[in-house]
């Protein structure tokens, strides 16, 4: 492929102009602009996962409704065949934008000076009602200053509380005055500040901000044209929302507007084409699709664009996780901790590829996500851990569920890795045995040992689980428990003769090494898959590290593993180079 003819791929870039201007790949979503035109709600909120593009498809309504709009970002562009549409909508409107991604402060006063930072620097952007606005009383001009003054040999700005919850009514008044056109406003991220806050510890003082801020901005504000917010959840209503009843909520039940947020079948088969990376399709699809918005099914947009940025020069390269590296998993610890053994069996169920029906509720407050199993189930659903399944529900007030994807899966069996060996180290004398077990050649032990952990765990169904994923999970539990000793060199999937031993251990001053190859197969192979395992070890020669590090009496272990049982088989003459 000739890279210095295609375009860039936008890889973490979510400002609409700059991918424009600078020549990325750019997915063509502007109808989106179209139909919010002809459908749209005094406010209209939007709730999809994280790294789904909402944050673009705000940039992306900035750049097209904003006076002084330049038309050309738009050529070639769907929205572009629209053309009595974009005579009367295109660069005609004043447009107020914040993000509230930033407002993440440890406590109250950090988050309000973070909060007042972002309106007073989007205030900033209209001088002109300072400079040579003359529709504005001194009296308007003044309180125009109380949003962008700072507070003296500082860079923060300096409004009071009363001013910062009426700051968005207020520059809404002033613009509308000056322009003579009502506003749009577009609050990207408008849940952050709540969640952080409950992290944190001043969540009540934070939602009083946050619904005076929008009562003001987006109910009493008569200088409002519509306005468009997006965020992660669907805020009840008794939080933030308290007497706002012109809202209309788009969530990813909603069929409207559904194939605007990720991108389609279509759309991710013309990207590949055009990378000319078409062979990838199908693990492109197993890892980052299968989420069903509305009736859309769509890919994760996020993971999608980096897989192919790197895959361009990497043919060999395999799919792997992007997404977990960008959006927090402690949401999963949260349900494993609370899990009963009906919860256990329900994960079980999900990660070998089946459905549960589960009622959904969309409008929680963050300060509720945690009270019941039942909350978490919800706000895995909407964070994007789980997606609808394509069967229809029997009641409409409960909703079938399931595991969008194996690059999902793939985070789930991580945290259930994770939580595992923290369950396993609460008794440490019964861990210390199990490692002692490969020390002293004690495989039946370590056998016995190992199966009880698996039976205590949430284990892996021989079904939709790919068999390096199986194979991972296993092989990531059992290092997560033999690292307990802190005092042993324990390497992963380390060189070693003509390959990769899965697991490679140096005991010092005793000079032993232990070589552990690990297989997943069905109960009724165990002892076949161990002699294949052995075979490999002495075949590609996995003991050669050890040998050459000075190990002078060699442990060979074969261990295959299958749901909640395992074998676990030592060589026979033990290899010593004394």
């Amino acid at each position: 492929m000739n890279r210095t003819k295609k375009k860039k791929l936008p890889v973490g870039i979510e400002n609409f102009e700059e991918i424009r201007r600078e020549g990325f790949y750019y997915v063509d979503k502007t109808f989106l602009i179209r139909d919010l035109l002809d459908n749209w709600g005094k406010v209209n909120l939007f709730t999809r996962p994280r790294r789904f593009g909402k944050s673009l498809n705000m940039s992306m309504l900035h750049a097209f409704f904003e006076y002084g709009a330049d038309t050309s970002l738009f050529e070639g562009l769907k929205i572009a065949e629209e053309k009595e549409l974009c005579r009367k909508y295109m660069g005609n409107f004043p447009v107020l934008s914040i993000s509230l991604k930033s407002v993440n402060g440890f406590d109250f006063d950090s988050a309000r000076s973070l909060l007042a930072s972002v309106i007073g620097n989007e205030a900033l952007r209209f001088e002109t009602l300072l400079q040579n606005s003359v529709r504005l009383t001194d009296t308007e001009k003044e309180r125009y200053r109380q949003l962008i003054s700072l507070s003296t040999g500082s860079q923060e700005f300096s409004m009071s509380l009363p001013v910062l919850m009426g700051s968005l009514k207020t520059l809404s008044g002033l613009l509308e005055k000056h322009y003579g056109q009502k506003v749009i406003l577009l609050i990207d991220e408008y849940d952050v500040p709540l969640s952080k806050a409950e992290e944190n510890g001043y969540y009540e003082e934070m939602v009083l901000l946050i619904r005076n801020l929008f009562e003001q901005g987006l109910k009493t504000n008569n200088s409002l044209h519509f306005a468009v917010l997006t965020g992660c959840l669907r805020i009840s209503k008794e939080s933030i929302f308290t007497g706002l009843n012109n809202v209309k909520i788009l969530s990813v039940t909603d069929v409207r507007f559904d194939e605007y947020f990720g991108f389609t079948d279509r759309e991710v088969r013309e990207m590949l084409e055009y990378y000319e990376i078409s062979e990838a399709g199908e693990e492109v699809k197993a890892w980052y699709d299968g989420y069903l918005f509305g009736k859309a099914r769509v890919y994760c947009p996020w993971d999608v664009i980096s897989y192919c940025d790197e895959r361009i020069y990497d043919p060999s390269l395999s799919p792997k996780s992007y997404w977990s590296n960008t959006s927090s998993n402690s949401i999963i610890r949260r349900l494993l901790e609370k899990a009963t053994a009906v919860t256990r069996n329900e994960i079980e169920r999900l990660i070998a590829g089946e459905s549960i029906t589960k009622e959904i509720r969309q409008d929680l407050t963050y300060r509720e996500i945690y009270d019941s199993v039942e909350n978490v189930w919800s706000i895995l659903f909407t964070t994007g851990y789980l997606t609808l399944d394509a069967a229809p529900p029997r009641d409409p007030r409960f909703l079938n569920l399931r595991i969008p994807n194996e690059e999902i899966r793939s985070i789930f069996l991580e945290q259930i890795q994770a939580w595992a060996q923290a369950v396993v180290r609460y008794d440490l004398p019964k861990l210390e045995e199990f490692c002692n077990a490969f020390k002293e050649g004690d495989a039946a032990r370590a056998e016995e040992l190992f199966s009880s952990y698996l039976s205590r765990t949430i284990s892996i169904r021989d079904t939709a689980v790919q068999k390096g994923l199986k194979e991972n999970f296993y092989h990531g539990f059992l290092l997560g428990l033999l690292r307990y000793k802190e005092d042993w060199l324990i390497l992963s999937n380390r060189e070693s003769g003509e390959g990769y031993g899965d697991i490679l251990i140096e005991l010092d001053p005793e000079q032993i090494g232990i070589v552990i190859e690990l297989k997943y197969a069905p109960k009724d192979q165990f002892d076949q898959a161990c002699r294949i395992a052995l075979e490999q070890i002495r075949r590609k020669d996995y003991t050669s590290r050890l040998r050459e590090d000075g190990m002078k009496k060699i442990l060979k272990y074969a261990i295959a593993c299958h749901y909640k049982k395992c074998r676990i088989l030592l060589e026979r003459q033990p290899e010593s180079d004394s």
